[in-house]
């Protein structure tokens, strides 16, 4: 296991090396004016293209490894590893075009990532089997319909709300690994050594990408990264709720409940004031923390205090999530807990944003 953690992040790390050397001339669509630009320059937005690529290689030397044993008790079929590649090639593919051209529409984007859900959903029999809730869970069984939709809705989502957070040098990446980690974790619990192994690819690819991407933010994840994120962790956590009934259906939830109520959240601020929710702006969590939290930046030339400024706030977003991750790990069993936790989460979420708006920042916190 650790082999292919090290393997992806080295294929990462100099992919996006090289990426960055030769792949800086589609930034000239990137324009300066735009409102979720916090940056100087033109950086390269394909760091998805090296993560991609990372773990493609490790599916595909998982189904050269795979009949000989070994990652033990990790053995795919062709046919899985077959699913797996084309459910996230789809989906990364559309946020890398996006990346490049600048021209795929934000329905266009939510409708591969949907399709992409569709096929993965049909190609390996997920379904999301329970909600945890004793008074619904004997209905939902009896329905198959809800956790197949449900299954639908989470891989078509996820990969935007990841998207919709990837503002800062290594916030997003740093969220991902995070998770990754973490899933890791409890799919040893459980004896996954195949979901294991997936999580620990997709973190190694994205430790290679993080070298470039903070702090100096060399290289962007760009829709590519945020899609292909999205699309496995999703997999992954819904895979490992149907395959282990130890694992609470709440366990994923407030692992990743910091990128999926930002989403729900911005939907809901933007259609309060009539705006289409496909409508970028700078009033999401993270960019209110970066205009009215980070301070004290070093007096330096514009370019370099924007640098120190972004650097600066991802932090603060680091440890928002790990106090989500933190007990998602260690109650991963435990569905009352966790879904007190995911209520604490929203809670807070709604006082610091409201504080932050009001300019009623605590002292402790802006230093």
């Amino acid at each position: 296991m650790p082999f292919l953690l090290f393997f992806c992040a080295a294929f990462s790390f100099f992919f996006s090396a090289w990426l960055i050397r030769y792949a800086r001339g589609h930034t000239q669509h990137y324009t300066g004016d735009m409102p979720q630009r916090f940056h100087w320059g033109h950086v390269p937005r394909v760091g998805g293209v090296a993560m991609g690529g990372a773990l493609l290689l490790a599916l595909v030397w998982l189904g050269v490894a795979s009949p000989m044993g070994w990652p033990p008790r990790a053995n795919f079929t062709a046919a899985e590893l077959l699913a797996w590649a084309v459910a996230t090639g789809v989906s990364t593919g559309a946020g890398v075009y996006e990346d490049v051209t600048q021209r795929l529409a934000v329905a266009f984007r939510l409708g591969l990532t949907a399709m992409a859900a569709v096929v993965a959903i049909w190609a390996m029999d997920l379904t999301v089997p329970r909600l945890g809730l004793p008074w619904v869970d004997g209905w939902w069984a009896a329905a198959v319909w809800p956790g197949v939709a449900l299954a639908v809705f989470a891989v078509a989502g996820l990969p935007h709300a990841f998207n919709l957070i990837d503002g800062y040098n290594g916030l997003a990446g740093t969220v991902a690994l995070l998770v990754c980690l973490a899933l890791a974790y409890v799919s040893l619990q459980v004896g996954d050594r195949q979901m294991m192994t997936l999580s620990l690819a997709l973190a190694g690819a994205t430790v290679g990408f993080l070298v470039w991407n903070y702090p100096r933010g060399l290289l962007f994840a760009g829709d590519g990264g945020a899609y292909l994120w999205g699309t496995v962790v999703a997999l992954i956590s819904i895979t490992l709720v149907q395959r282990h009934p130890l694992v609470s259906p709440w366990f994923p939830v407030l692992l990743l409940i910091y990128p999926v109520w930002e989403t729900l959240f911005s939907i809901f601020r933007k259609s309060a004031r009539g705006v289409s929710p496909g409508v970028a702006d700078a009033l999401h969590f993270h960019q209110l923390i970066y205009r009215r939290i980070v301070r004290g930046v070093f007096h330096d030339d514009e370019s370099r205090r924007m640098l120190m400024r972004n650097n600066r706030t991802s932090p603060y977003l680091w440890g928002f999530t790990l106090l989500t991750a933190a007990p998602a790990v260690l109650f991963w069993r435990h569905t009352g807990v966790l879904m007190a936790m995911t209520v604490l989460f929203v809670v807070s979420y709604l006082w610091a944003y409201s504080a932050i708006v009001r300019f009623r920042v605590p002292r402790w916190l802006r230093h």
